[in-house]
């Protein structure tokens, strides 16, 4: 079959999964002529699993989305039918949000977003090949680099490097491009289990990219098996809601987007059961027939998102395991059974099942299944997301080796950052540790890498009190701007919030009452009495005190005049300010070794004083800081002295200041 050439493009998006969705549309938002390509329309932010958004850990990155000028928290405020603030009676620092979709209405809206832009263009169809090209690359003592086009690699005057510059569609089409973005998700070299049948598919039963899997390796791409699975979808009608627990949304839903400052909507109910020994017994009578068990997957699934019969052999003591009946949709029957995936036979699923309080008569609609695929391991990556070995291509989603919509979508937007201003000619944009939970996620990946699917939590980010999600967009919104992605709308609301801020919370530490203005009110919240005046936002910092109940004794509050978002932050800064000014000098500590920048051309096998392990780990995954390099599995503290007296002779030879 013959190529022809189509058309070109500044970026072109393969995949239009959470991670692609948000690449495009970065991409486009920023000035640049975008193409995304999905094997079918229908697959355009398909919740294949969980059909949610949010949850702990996950909800920070949303909500960091968001504050960038991403798309996933205004999709999800638009379709939402249940939505719950989780981990409340802990600190604010792992707050995190959560909120059950309307699956087709989340597919629906974010498909029409995405038709709605005007630089960029969706097409239905299969991406086989890239188009790579040899380049030469000269690395000069300064460490940078001269880079000409040359047609055969054995021309290169140096060593050789490669170049993408398009895409080969199934059907011979070829679209040229100055940058490249996968996002494949479980496409890649999909494969189904369910008990004895294996076969090859991706996600929900649509075709999966072989082809492309096939063509990556020959470009010199190391591919490895990742595994996930999703559990059966059922029959609502089928259900006893009488013998469940019911689980209300939260009277006052919070918006996920920092656009929105409250919605309304009739909210629908989730439910709660347990499995019991009866449910466990049926399971380990037939672990042989799991296709886990059996030998059959050979890829490695997510450890924090076992599948039953994983839970069950891994925590035999535990007399039951939870699960929750989550509907999929107001205009469906089906809902969605969280928490108990699996690669069982269909009757094995149907006879454990029906062991089940409220699930004793269940019709199942969907079987549960788990799925292989391809991915990539994320030392390959630059901390821009861009393959290390093919100049322009970026990466993003679970063919990094993550795993959620959340962690898919942080990345594809960084990813679409990144490719535009590689178009733009701009330097990277990278988020550290201390700025978001997005540069947790991308760091861990690409420093420490991950041998199972990756899922962000709030315990990996070491300054999660400065990592809120109630404060993501005084973190992010004035970056996305500068980037040209945040709206002048989405910025004006952020100085209004900015301003709106600063000037209640100085005037709460400015207004001081007396013991006579304030102990009636201190002793019907049951908290102390005072014996000299204090300030309103002493009185805050007690756990009883909240801004709303203030009111009671200040008469000027404009308690009713601040956004839910605006009250929320002005709260936390007072009620923390003790233990975030504590953080912030921690984070000092830590810039001074993320500003120690590493030379790009350095040999570790000249830098005397390294161990082996240290300089081959250093050698493959090219740190940018020595902090990055602290980071690295396999280098010890040890190795960072030597780097660092290596740095400092460099800077003594060359008389220059930095690196």
């Amino acid at each position: 079959m013959s190529n022809f050439i189509m058309d070109e493009y500044d970026v072109i998006v393969v995949g239009a999964g959470h991670a692609g969705c948000e690449a495009a549309l970065a991409s486009c938002r920023m000035g640049l002529k975008t193409l995304m390509f999905s094997i079918t329309l229908e697959a355009v932010a398909m919740m294949a699993c969980n059909p949610s958004i949010g949850g702990t850990g996950k909800g920070h990155l949303v909500r960091e989305i968001d504050a960038l000028g991403g798309e996933m928290g205004r999709n999800i405020d638009k379709t939402f039918i249940q939505s719950r603030m989780l981990n409340t009676a802990k600190g604010p620092a792992v707050h995190s949000l959560r909120a059950q979709a309307d699956k087709e209405f989340y597919h629906r809206e974010m498909k029409k977003t995405i038709e709605a832009e005007p630089m960029l263009h969706l097409k239905q169809g299969e991406v086989v090949d890239l188009l790579v090209d040899d380049v030469c690359e000269t690395v000069s003592l300064s460490g940078t680099f001269d880079k000409n086009i040359s047609e055969k690699t054995n021309a290169c005057s140096e060593r050789p490097k490669k170049r993408v510059s398009g895409v080969v569609l199934k059907t011979g089409a070829v679209y040229k491009a100055k940058t490249v973005i996968i996002a494949t998700g479980t496409f890649l070299s999909g494969k189904i289990f369910i008990g004895d049948a294996a076969y090859e598919s991706g996600p929900n039963g649509l075709a999966p990219a072989r082809e492309l899997a096939d063509n990556l390796r020959k470009h010199g791409m190391k591919l490895r098996r990742f595994k996930t699975g999703t559990p059966a979808r059922a029959l609502s009608k089928s259900l006893d809601y009488s013998k469940m627990t019911e689980q209300k949304g939260d009277t006052v839903p919070v918006p996920f987007s920092f656009m929105n400052d409250s919605l309304e909507r009739d909210q629908i109910s989730c439910w709660l059961s347990y499995t019991n020994e009866e449910t466990h017994t049926i399971i380990r009578n037939n672990f042989h027939r799991s296709a886990l068990f059996g030998g059959k997957i050979e890829g490695i699934g997510p450890r924090y998102c076992p599948s039953i019969e994983d839970k069950i052999n891994r925590f035999a003591d535990k007399e039951r395991h939870q699960l929750f009946i989550e509907p999929e949709g107001l205009d469906t029957d089906e809902i969605y059974i969280q928490g108990m995936s699996t690669s069982l036979p269909e009757d094995v699923q149907r006879d454990f099942y029906r062991t089940i309080p409220g699930l004793e008569n269940i019709e199942i609609a969907r079987p549960a299944y788990a799925i292989e695929y391809d991915c990539i391991d994320p030392l390959y990556l630059k901390t821009n997301l861009e393959y290390r070995d093919i100049e322009n291509l970026f990466c993003a989603g679970q063919f990094n080796g993550s795993s959620g919509y959340e962690e898919a979508a942080a990345q594809g937007i960084m990813a679409g950052i990144n490719a535009a201003r590689r178009v733009q000619g701009k330097e990277p944009f990278v988020l550290d540790r201390s700025e978001a939970y997005i540069g947790v996620l991308i760091d861990d990946l690409v420093t420490k890498g991950t041998n199972e699917p990756y899922r962000i939590m709030t315990s990996r980010a070491e300054y999660r009190l400065l990592l809120r999600q109630d404060n993501a967009d005084l973190r992010l919104t004035e970056k996305g701007y500068e980037l040209g992605l945040a709206s002048q709308e989405r910025y004006d609301r952020f100085l209004a919030k900015k301003e709106n801020v600063a000037r209640e919370k100085e005037r709460l530490e400015t207004t001081f009452v007396s013991p006579q203005e304030a102990n009636d009110f201190l002793e019907s919240l049951g908290t102390s009495p005072i014996k000299n005046k204090v300030s309103l936002a002493e009185l805050m910092k007690r756990p009883e005190i909240n801004y709303e109940n203030l009111s009671q004794i200040d008469k000027k509050t404009v308690a009713q005049t601040l956004s839910s978002h605006e009250k929320t932050q002005l709260e936390v800064q007072i009620k923390y300010q003790g233990y975030i000014e504590k953080q912030l000098a921690q984070v000092e500590k830590f810039k001074r070794l993320e500003n120690k920048k590493l030379p790009p051309n350095i040999d570790y096998s000249d830098v005397d004083g390294l161990r082996i392990e240290a300089r081959q780990k250093l050698s493959l995954q090219r740190p940018v800081s020595i902090g990055q390099a602290s980071r690295i599995s396999g280098v010890s503290p040890a190795d960072i002295n030597v780097l660092l007296v290596y740095l400092e002779k460099r800077r003594r030879l060359d008389g220059e200041q930095t690196y």
